[in-house]
């Protein structure tokens, strides 16, 4: 969107720099894959086609079933999107700032356009501060309302903010997901872990260079690999500071 909320402004492109980072990717030689078929080499080995690029989208905005699916299709590009459903569910409630948001009724068309949808907890939290019973909750019933709706089984996840431990790891694979993705800042690759799958940020300040580079396999880590002393810490900061104020919006 041209004039995003302040909160959310730092990862919000223009519909002119949407077109033009689309444009690099169909123009790369990349093949456009869901998660789904991530899913199937990360844990079945089964192949992938030649330089498959994954992209992503979460929370669940009001342009996503509309300009940014209809841009998508357009190109040919398959994606899968991850849906808030406190944020996106008329009278529910969610740690999300006031943004213009889709309604839930709507997921069915983003899988017309071709789109996979996933999970992405009910109200957004920092999934690593909860306890058990709340954490449970925030992605089974997400989980359930997205079935409900789509009439199908949904089996991918995407944490909120990327935020993540090894017990959410764990609860993930016990609400019955069969991916979950991070952030990571980093690449992907085929020794990823199907329940922390690296991805990259778009940002504001991201060019149409950076995203050719991504391309190629440049301009950031790989992944897996494990957590740095600094994540450790952070994590236990929130986590005290949760244990205090509650739960806190991921952002």
């Amino acid at each position: 969107m041209p004039d995003p909320p302040a909160w959310i402004a730092e990862f919000t492109v223009t519909p002119r720099q949407f077109a033009a980072h689309l444009d690099a990717i169909a123009a790369s030689g990349r093949t456009p894959i869901r998660i789904g078929a991530l899913h199937d080499h990360l844990v079945r080995r089964a192949p992938l086609p030649p330089r498959p690029v994954l992209l992503t989208f979460d929370d669940g905005f009001a342009d996503l079933p509309g300009p940014t699916a209809e841009a998508l299709a357009a190109r040919g590009v398959a994606a899968t999107a991850y849906l808030t459903t406190g944020a996106v569910t008329p009278g529910a409630r969610s740690l999300l700032p006031p943004a213009p948001m889709m309604t839930l009724d709507r997921a069915p068309l983003l899988e017309q356009y071709g789109m996979e949808v996933g999970g992405h907890t009910v109200t957004h939290p920092q999934l690593d501060t909860l306890r058990p019973a709340r954490l449970a909750r925030e992605l089974t019933d997400s989980k359930k309302a997205l079935e409900d709706v789509l009439g199908h089984a949904v089996t991918h996840l995407a944490y909120p903010h990327g935020y993540n431990s090894p017990a959410v790891r764990r609860a993930a694979r016990a609400a019955g997901y069969e991916t979950a993705v991070a952030v990571r800042h980093a690449l992907s690759s085929a020794d990823d872990e199907a329940y922390r799958i690296a991805r990259l940020i778009v940002r504001r300040g991201h060019t149409v260079g950076d995203v050719q580079d991504w391309m190629e396999g440049q301009g950031a880590r790989v992944a897996p690999y494990p957590d740095a002393l600094p994540t450790v810490g952070w994590r236990l900061y929130r986590r005290a500071r949760a244990a205090v104020k509650g739960p806190v919006f991921a952002g």
